[in-house]
């Protein structure tokens, strides 16, 4: 259970779906209640096959390119801070990755449940590398169950919230959805430098044996 806990806490706080709300209420506006809930199916559905890809394909890529788990969690932990502190500090880069020409088309299309909602507005770098990390230490077939259960759970969360999306909006204002991005940003900061530091750690123990 408390693997569970931790690994969903982890990916909700990297992938952040309360701060896609005013994004997804932007892109969605002109759409109708129907269509506004298909997308945020087919949303959530993308983030869980990328999420449970790289869960389990990840390490065979690192292994391939021949990069240490702890070089990426090194990276990983510097994308997860400088996102982090976007969140705390309110700078939040709202098109996360998306150029102008993919934001135009976007905008002028229905079907964005896969670009740029589920990646990368949702499913980044950050989270990729957190369960590639992830599965470095948790590979037993209970955790590995436990864990699949969590991206599950996180993907069902992002559908529950997309889809109400515009009552939230409308209920926490733009003061409410700041407020919790910071705090969310300070977990987010917080599981970035464990990532650092437990990595440095490690490769300093590594070098020492």
């Amino acid at each position: 259970m408390d693997l569970f806990i931790y690994l969903f806490a982890a990916l909700f706080s990297v992938l952040n779906p309360i701060g896609t709300v005013p994004i997804f209420v932007g892109l969605t506006q002109h759409d109708s209640q129907k269509e506004r809930s298909r997308i945020s199916l087919w949303t959530a559905i993308n983030v869980f096959i990328i999420l449970l890809v790289s869960y389990f394909i990840g390490q065979y890529v690192l292994t391939f390119f021949g990069i240490s788990i702890d070089a990426l969690r090194i990276a990983g932990g510097i994308i997860i801070v400088n996102s982090g502190f976007s969140l705390l500090s309110g700078k939040i880069n709202k098109k996360r990755g998306i150029n102008k020409k993919v934001e135009t088309d976007a905008q002028q299309r229905n079907d964005i449940a896969l670009t740029p909602l589920a990646i990368p507005m949702l499913a980044g770098p950050g989270s990729i590398s957190l369960l590639i990390a992830f599965y470095q230490e948790h590979h037993q077939m209970k955790e590995i169950a436990i864990s699949c259960l969590a991206i599950l759970a996180i993907a069902i969360a992002i559908y529950a919230i997309l889809k109400s999306a515009h009552y939230l909006a409308r209920i926490l204002g733009a003061s409410g959805i700041v407020a919790i991005s910071r705090i969310v940003g300070f977990i987010v900061i917080s599981i970035g430098i464990q990532y650092i530091v437990s990595s440095i750690v490690n490769i300093v123990k590594g070098n020492l044996t």
